[in-house]
């Protein structure tokens, strides 16, 4: 008999203190029995093994309660047949005396009220029942042969209960005993497939399947499934199939398990009670509203017990459900004693299978959860048997693959199927091992970041215990007061603050924001130097050797500067000034400021405006925003240490302006003499007094800075270099510097000089500021004593090689020639081959104009002139342009197109004017009005020539990629058109500039000094400048002067009687 024991609350006392004993037979008729809660405890402890042992108390609170009724499986792990089957009635004798003996003890446990005598009338009671298939009732009909879905009865039995727990009608066997169905409804099931005698929940989706599963259940056969591994495993977390739906029969393996269904619990039912929604296995209640939705779809939860391997013969019916033929296994019992040295084997590997279990549940605290859930006891489980030891061993790898886990279920020969699931073990292993490292290497660095921090708290407090150390907080304020107590003078205004911010730090707490932005604000409020600044050099002689020792020429900078030094040594006190130098790129405008700041004794703080369109970047942030720091004038004022720096705003002509604000508007106030006293920062937001910075600003063209901000800076004009200029800063700065830089030469310091003289003559030389002492250079060892550059090469790089206005692109052309020069000794001193263009072609180490080819290339500009005959063509005349490279000499063409006769014997065209090489706004109105007072000329000296009347004038300005613009070429276009007209050529040694108006009044232009150094390059002897223009050219160095035919014109006749030779 099977003995299935039914706890319930007792009835008549309804307490816990003792509770009903239901034993069913199997005929399925129940005895009640009353026994203390604490004696079924005890048995229960008795009869259930292993991993039942903690589920009891759950199974006693009601996680498998329907109805108050909670059912135990006595046997959970299952493997084959035994001795104690249900169906195992051949020697009844022997077992109903082993029912009397069983009846005895369970008398002796029990007590007085339930002996021997009544366990044997029930048996007896029982076994008459079983004779009498009346008194059984119809409840239990007979198995067919046929178990699947299809087969099955609409009406449902009594099993099943009212809270959607279904419960097998009957069950017919277990294990080898269960019945051979042919015919079975297939379960497809994902991640692994399932292995006789392991007890398995599984959960299904579709209705159709749920509603077969019932009629199985219901129709008295024992609720017999197939389960088969799909060969796909379908996303069932994103809702795209459910698992137990196929579409093809090649979804399913070939080898699947036969089970029989334990118990089902429904969770669609919108009657069922609350407790009802907890999961049947885990007892885990619903979280929120959606999992309480998705509890409420409509799906069943099984528990399986498999028995035997079974084959896949055909699909019947795809479904769902799925109607499948199998085909059972045969029990595979291993002999030993046929083959020693299988039999040895077969040993081997059990032992390391059971081996490499041991280790797993060691190191991995989930695996051996797995394993005591699984081991069953020892009476039902045999250790020997290889093939059921392989199949424990498969069903514990829950990581392995599922085709790996199914070639364990398909595989027949022992020793293979061991083989492959030690195979899972061991990966389980590995990963077991890497989890434990994992493991080992995380709890390694949280210690010791643990004891790290323990430790610093200890030291923290054993030092504040000591008076060693005081709070963080204590510690920053102390800093601070230090920090100001360093000052000489802080304003009033400013200390209130300071002091405000020290009260407000000392009650927040270290770990709140606006703890970080308060120490964040006092860190930049007592940064900043309040009252320091650096002693001034009031020594002029000493400023002009500094401004000397760097620089040549640049005598109107340094005036202004010796200037200011002036002023200040007389007044006493020293004040800010603007100063803007304005000139083309490579004059030398950001080098001057950083000699300027050295002659005046001032710290030097340097930044660029180039392209900023962000006021913060002048201004600061707001201390609301996160990571909000000052801006650029208190950074200065922080980093240099003192309130009367030299700050250099570097290309002030290329500030930008876009949605985030325009900083020429923000630097109004740095740059005003009036306000910059009070300036304020939006990040201190306290008046600071900038008063004493003196600023220097730079840029290529005064024209692009705008007019409210230009009229706060004092302009410097920096005119480009001539080549007398060119020549002494190249031989004096540029060729010692480059060949320093090269390794050729080296520089001897002061001491160095000195050292030579005795020490009186030291000191002398020491304390003597006002003569310069130009540095001295000597080669390097292994460099040849011959080796130079030539003063006639210097001279060739700068008329065909570098015209620009700087001399950036000459020291280019030198280093080019030093690192040459450098590669050639240290070749010739290897024996290394150059290539042609590299190796020294000249004997003579010493660079010339004969060789300079060799090292630079060939010339760019091979002559001053576009036209070298004199006197030049008809219509063509030259004239003088500033641009930002410097001056340049430009030729203005014209030619005249005269039109054919039309039908009538009339000209056709005449009288229009076409310009090109990409010439400006400007000077194409400069065009017109030149071809305007041209015609008027024209009538004024020959009344009777028509040459603009027939002819199309057709005005270029050469070098058609340059952009030009600017209205300085007036008088130049009306000579050159004039000179058409006349057919009369002008002399090749002319140049002249000036705008025209349209009365013919020839008005002043700027970059004077420019245009004559074109002039000069070029070799005019012959200037014709505009009279307002005098002054200018009077102001230029006399080496520029000499030579020059200077005319001065206030109309457009002068200039004529120049052009055309009538003066």
């Amino acid at each position: 008999m099977l003995r299935r024991t039914i706890i319930a609350p007792s009835t008549a006392a309804r307490s816990f203190s003792s509770c009903t004993s239901l034993i069913a037979s199997k005929h399925g008729r129940i005895r009640f029995r009353e026994a203390p809660l604490q004696h079924h405890l005890s048995k229960a402890t008795y009869n259930l093994h292993g991993p039942f042992l903690p589920s009891l108390s759950t199974c006693i609170h009601g996680n498998f309660f329907r109805g108050g009724v909670h059912h135990t499986q006595n046997r959970p792990f299952f493997f084959g047949s035994s001795d104690n089957d249900d169906d195992n009635d051949d020697k009844k004798g022997k077992g109903d005396k082993s029912k009397k003996d069983k009846s005895k003890d369970d008398g002796k446990d029990e007590g007085k009220d339930d002996g021997e005598n009544n366990e044997k009338d029930d048996n007896e009671q029982d076994e008459k029942d079983s004779n009498n298939p009346a008194k059984t009732g119809d409840s239990e009909p007979s198995p067919s042969l046929n178990n699947s879905a299809r087969y099955k009865q609409s009406t449902h039995s009594s099993n099943t209960s009212a809270g959607n727990v279904f419960l097998p009608a009957s069950r017919l066997g277990f294990g080898d005993q269960a019945p051979r169905y042919p015919h079975l409804m297939a379960l497809p099931v994902i991640r692994g497939p399932v292995f006789p005698g392991v007890l398995t929940p599984i959960s299904i989706y579709d209705k159709k399947t749920i509603e077969a599963i019932e009629k199985i259940m219901s129709g008295g056969s024992g609720g017999y499934l197939g389960l088969f591994l799909r060969k796909d495993e379908p996303d069932v977390s994103k809702g795209l199939e459910k698992p137990e739906v196929i579409t093809n029969a090649t979804d399913l393996y070939s080898v699947g398990t036969f089970a029989q269904i334990q118990r089902m619990t429904k969770s669609a039912d919108d009657n069922m009670h609350d407790d009802d929604h907890a999961h049947p296995f885990t007892s885990n209640e619903p979280k929120d509203e959606q999992d309480m939705d998705e509890k409420n779809d409509n799906y069943a939860n099984l528990l399986i017990m498999p028995h035997r391997r079974i084959n896949l013969l055909s699909v019947d019916d795809v479904g769902p459900p799925t109607d499948v033929t199998v085909s059972h296994w045969e029990r595979l019992q291993y002999v030993r004693g046929d083959d020693s040295a299988q039999d040895d084997t077969i040993r081997a590997l059990s032992q390391e299978v059971l081996t490499t279990i041991r280790e797993v549940a060691q190191m991995n605290a989930l695996f051996k959860e797995q394993v005591v859930n699984l081991v069953p006891s020892s009476h039902l489980f045999d250790m020997n048997d290889p093939y059921r030891l392989a199949d424990f061993a498969a069903s514990l790898s829950s990581g392995g693959e599922a085709e790996d886990l199914q070639a364990v279920l398909e595989e027949k020969d022992a020793e293979a199927r061991l083989h492959k699931a030690l195979v899972l073990l061991s990966k389980e292993r590995e990963v077991s091992k890497l989890q434990k490292e994992i493991s080992a290497k995380v709890e390694e660095k949280m210690s010791e970041a643990q004891r790290k921090y323990f430790l610093t708290e200890q030291l923290k407090s054993i030092k504040k215990e000591l008076g060693m150390e005081k709070d963080d907080k204590d510690s920053l304020i102390e800093k601070y007061r230090k920090k100001l107590s360093e000052y000489p003078s802080i304003p009033e205004e400013i200390n209130e603050t300071i002091e405000s911010e020290l009260d407000k730090l000392s009650t927040l707490e270290k770990n709140s924001s606006e703890f970080n932005v308060t120490r964040s604000y006092l860190d930049w409020l007592t940064n900043i130097p309040w009252g320091v600044t650096t002693e001034e050099n009031f020594d002029i002689s000493d400023a002009r050797r500094i401004l000397d020792q760097d620089h040549y020429g640049m005598d109107e900078v340094k005036e202004t500067i010796l200037q200011f030094i002036a002023v200040g040594k007389l007044k006493g006190t020293v004040q800010g000034k603007i100063l803007c130098l304005a000139g083309p790129p490579g004059t030398g405008k950001t080098s001057i400021a950083e000699s300027v700041a050295l002659a005046l004794g001032r710290k030097f703080f340097r930044f660029s405006v180039g392209g900023m369109s962000d006021v913060s970047e002048i201004k600061g942030h707001r201390r609301t925003y996160v990571g909000a720091m000052p801006g650029k004038i208190i950074q200065c004022l922080k980093s240099t240490g003192s309130t009367n720096p030299l700050v250099l705003i570097d290309e002030i002509d290329k500030l930008g302006k876009d949605f985030r604000g325009d900083p020429a508007s923000a630097l109004l106030e740095v740059l005003d003499p009036g306000q910059n006293s009070t300036f304020r920062d939006h990040f201190i937001d306290e008046p600071v007094d900038i008063s004493k910075v003196l600023f220097m600003c730079t840029a290529n063209e005064i024209d692009r800075i705008p007019g409210p901000l230009l009229d706060r800076m004092e302009i410097i004009r920096l005119s480009g270099y001539d080549v007398p200029e060119k020549l002494e800063i190249a031989e004096k700065y540029l060729v010692p510097k480059s060949m320093v830089s090269s390794g050729l030469m080296v520089k001897e310091s002061l001491d160095e000089q000195q050292s030579e003289d005795n020490d009186t003559e030291k000191e002398v030389a020491s304390t003597d500021k006002s003569s310069y002492t130009e540095p001295v250079y000597h080669l390097t060892e292994k460099v040849p004593d011959s080796l130079s550059i030539g003063r006639s090469a210097l001279e060739s790089l700068v008329r065909w090689y570098c015209r620009e206005a700087g001399v950036r692109n000459l020291a280019k052309k030198i280093d080019k020639i030093t690192r040459l020069l450098s590669l050639q000794v240290v070749a010739e001193e290897e024996g290394a081959k150059l290539t042609e263009k590299s190796s020294r072609q000249s004997d003579t180490w010493h660079v010339s104009s004969d060789n300079l080819h060799e090292y630079v290339g060939k010339p760019i500009f091979t002559s001053d002139r576009l036209y070298e005959k004199d006197p030049l063509p008809h219509g063509i005349v030259m004239g003088l342009a500033w641009t930002s490279m410097g001056g340049s000499a430009l030729y203005v063409e014209t030619q005249g197109i005269k039109r054919g006769l039309d039908p009538e014997g009339k000209p056709r065209g005449g009288g229009t004017l076409k310009a090109t090489g990409q010439l400006g706004d400007v000077m194409k109105e400069s065009t017109q009005i030149a071809y305007t007072v041209a015609r008027a000329r024209l009538a004024e000296i020959a009344h009777n020539n028509d040459f603009f009347d027939v002819t199309d004038i057709h005005m270029h300005v050469p070098e058609g990629a340059t952009p030009k613009d600017g209205p300085s070429a007036g008088v130049t276009m009306v000579t050159a058109m004039l000179s058409l007209a006349l057919d009369r050529p002008i002399k090749s040694d002319l140049a002249m500039t000036g705008e025209v108006s349209l009365t013919g009044k020839v008005l002043a232009v700027g970059g004077i000094k420019e245009k004559v150094m074109a002039a000069r390059r070029a070799g005019i002897k012959t200037i014709v400048l505009p009279e307002d223009c005098r002054r200018d050219f009077e102001e230029l160095p006399d080496y520029l002067k000499d030579g020059l035919d200077i005319n001065y014109a206030t109309d457009y006749s002068n200039v004529f009687d120049v052009a055309f030779g009538l003066n």
